[in-house]
């Protein structure tokens, strides 16, 4: 299921502090500090314009440390010539940490994965998530929340400039 959120009109009637908050869960974060995977440039570009604030609690760093060490994902953090230690530094050194969120009232099916929507809720983020039990939940909390979910950001400049080279 890709839930494509286009920037910057995904953020048509957030009405929250800017930058807008970004909540990245667990996948996506490995992906950003790992894996580079050629979904996450948008989100880092992002960040680093300073149109996204990727913000997190104790809670997301918590549980990256304890994924660091799984046994399949500490041989691939190995291969890319990372470390544990390293992509918590770089983690630290990117995000801002903010308080835990309290409970929203809608319960996510995977409970390791609550805190990322109560957090999103919380600031009216955007989440990016690969998880289908919070993908699922993305309209309950827009409505009633004013977050933004998705598994996937694209910018809208981009899309635009391969528009218009493909009509070359």
């Amino acid at each position: 299921m890709k839930i494509v959120l286009r920037w910057p009109s995904c953020n048509d009637g957030y009405e929250g502090l800017l930058p807008r908050p970004v909540v990245l869960d667990t996948n996506v974060v490995l992906d950003m500090l790992i894996f580079d995977d050629p979904h996450v440039p948008p989100i880092h570009a992002l960040v680093e314009r300073g149109e996204l604030r990727w913000i997190a609690d104790r809670a997301q760093r918590i549980e990256l440390e304890r994924v660091l060490h799984y046994s399949q994902i500490a041989p691939r953090v190995s291969f890319y010539g990372k470390t544990a230690e390293g992509v918590l530094a770089a983690f630290d050194a990117a995000v801002e940490y903010v308080a835990e969120a309290p409970k929203i009232r809608f319960t996510c099916t995977d409970p390791d994965d609550q805190h990322f929507l109560d957090l999103a809720s919380q600031h009216r983020a955007l989440l990016v998530s690969k998880d289908k039990a919070v993908l699922k939940q993305r309209k309950r909390v827009a409505t009633h929340y004013g977050a933004t979910v998705g598994n996937l950001v694209l910018l809208e400049e981009a899309e635009a400039v391969m528009a218009a080279a493909d009509q070359s």
